[in-house]
């Protein structure tokens, strides 16, 4: 994924596609991603599936790992491992203060 010319470790924001994680993320709004960031059971996190580059929650079960869409009209995937996480959600723009929420 070219982020633009950031380094590695530099955080880079997305904008959301698609009611996958709604209703906490909607289409449309901004969420603030941290390549280096902290990786643990219920981050919400950027990773590689099938090529694809997806936004979900990150669960852990019994060694397994999981993304889950916040939208039950969608399924959880379950990944090999945390090499497929790429970035650590920490942040969703709002343009109001209210709407700004961090994520650590």
């Amino acid at each position: 994924m070219d982020i633009g010319g950031c380094a590695g470790s530099e955080p880079f924001a997305l904008r959301v596609l698609g009611d996958s994680m709604e209703p906490e993320f909607q289409d449309g709004c901004i969420i603030v991603i941290e390549a280096d960031g902290v990786v643990k059971n219920g981050s919400y996190v950027l990773a590689v599936v099938d090529e694809e580059y997806i936004f979900r929650q990150l669960v852990i079960e019994n060694g397994r790992y999981f993304l889950k869409p916040l939208n039950n009209a969608y399924e959880t995937v379950e990944i090999p491992g945390l090499e497929a996480v790429k970035g650590v959600v920490v942040q969703k723009a709002g343009r109001r203060r209210r709407d700004r929420k961090h994520y650590l």
